[in-house]
């Protein structure tokens, strides 16, 4: 009876994109071991936050030392992203100041921190796309393309606080003020998404296979912030008497964990899409899409293992010459 049952919700699922698309989507991240990855990132995110915003006060207090209020609006538009808890950061991030030998290695240090994020986020989109460990970046271009990564970010987030005060400086109401808010962040967001998926997505493609996935993140990293800022406000700021910094960072992991899945998420909507990955088995049987997918992944694995016989037959040769 149990079988039946669910062989017709299969059925019923599979002739409804609506709900096989995305059956389809969670299927593959699942797959994919996606959260664990996503997890990975927010650790990684977590122990950069700081070093970046290092970086990012230090750098404005040189370009805009004559200017401290601007560079102060745009650290606080900076941290305002991540909701709830951005005016306790702003509060305790100072610039780095002293000598310049201590200053550059400061910057140094604190970018390379900041790279584990992106280099987390490339791998996670080399798994998703299935490809091969001997075909992917080797460590110092992976590296180069993280900082890439890492500079869009910067730019963006000096160019939202500018654009945010051409724009709401005239005096135009609050609700126009509100929508034009709303309009600017989330094309800036599209296009810092979009490149940040280009530089970290080897796979061969093209922009239109990144828009659905990019926009999904954008829309999304949007909710999340509102959402986000009121569980914040509600169970993490009120818990701060009485859990004093654990609280601060209960709020970051979280916030971290949330965007990580939401980033993979998109991702794998725009492999399902490309590759045609849907819709997918729920009873265990293999529809097309189910074949396509394990194909895809099997490919990589022996391609990887075809690659290491060979590294080894080479080894093996050149010991014997």
């Amino acid at each position: 009876m149990w079988a039946r049952a669910l062989a017709a919700v299969d059925a019923w699922q599979r002739a409804h994109a609506a709900v096989a698309f995305p059956f389809a989507v969670l299927k593959k991240f699942g797959e994919d071991r996606a959260s664990s990855l996503a997890a990975l990132m927010a650790y990684y995110g977590f122990l950069s936050l700081f070093p970046l915003l290092l970086v990012f006060v230090s750098v404005l207090g040189f370009v805009l030392e004559d200017d401290p209020a601007l560079q102060q609006d745009i650290v606080d538009s900076a941290v305002a992203r991540i909701p709830g808890i951005g005016a306790q950061l702003s509060d305790q991030v100072e610039p780095l100041t002293g000598s310049t030998p201590a200053l550059v290695i400061g910057l140094v240090g604190a970018l390379w921190a900041g790279l584990g994020v992106t280099l987390a986020l490339g791998r996670a989109f080399n798994e998703i796309w299935d490809v091969p460990r001997f075909e992917q970046r080797k460590a110092l271009l992976a590296r180069a393309y993280g900082l890439a990564a890492l500079a869009v970010l910067g730019v963006a987030l000096v160019a939202s606080t500018l654009l945010a005060g051409l724009a709401l400086g005239g005096g135009i109401g609050p609700s126009l003020e509100r929508l034009t808010a709303v309009a600017l962040s989330l094309v800036l967001n599209v296009a810092v998404l979009l490149a940040v998926f280009g530089l970290l997505t080897q796979r061969p493609f093209r922009i239109p296979e990144l828009l659905p996935g990019v926009t999904l993140a954008a829309v999304g990293g949007l909710i999340l912030q509102s959402v986000g800022g009121v569980y914040v406000n509600r169970t993490v700021i009120g818990a701060s008497d009485t859990y004093g910094t654990f609280a601060l960072v209960i709020g970051l992991l979280s916030w971290f964990w949330l965007a990580s899945h939401l980033l993979l998420f998109a991702a794998e909507v725009n492999v399902v899409l490309r590759r045609r990955l849907w819709p997918r088995s729920l009873t265990g049987d293999f529809a097309p899409a189910d074949r396509e997918a394990l194909r895809r992944s099997a490919e990589a694995s022996r391609h990887d293992e075809r690659e290491e016989i060979s590294v080894r037959f080479e080894d093996d040769a050149s010991e014997r010459s």
